[in-house]
């Protein structure tokens, strides 16, 4: 099943546009139903059990493995090639080519068409976007 890369990036411009703060305590991510998914820890991601998904380290990018995936800079979101595969701004986010797939307000965060993606407790606007890119 091919996960669709918009979705990935989403997550993870939410960590990098807000750089963490190295808070110690655990920050939750909540779906549309609010279950949660996921927390922040400092500058790594985990999803709902427990398992690291990603870090963050500056303006680069890392999977559970450590293997480089992409940075964020400037509002723009590249791929580990280089290839620009989203971009923020303001509340707004969009993929590579243009469109519009989603908006963070306040806590919240909103796909393309309106609907409620999810919600964060204790996350910077940045750090929720970061999250729904890349890890959701």
């Amino acid at each position: 099943m091919r996960r669709p890369i918009f979705s990935s990036v989403f997550l993870f411009i939410v960590c990098l546009l807000f750089n963490l703060s190295g808070e110690l305590y655990a920050q939750r991510i909540f779906d549309a139903q609010g279950r949660s998914i996921g927390r922040v820890e400092a500058d790594r991601y985990f999803d709902a059990q427990g398992r690291m998904i990603g870090r963050v380290d500056g303006s680069r990018i890392f999977d559970a493995q450590g293997r480089n995936i992409g940075r964020f800079e400037s509002n723009r979101i590249t791929d580990a090639s280089g290839r620009q595969i989203g971009r923020v701004d303001g509340d707004r986010l969009f993929d590579a080519q243009g469109r519009q797939i989603g908006r963070v307000q306040g806590d919240r965060i909103f796909d393309g068409s309106g609907r409620s993606k999810g919600r964060a407790d204790g996350l910077t606007r940045e750090q929720i976007v970061l999250f729904f890119y890349f890890f959701e």
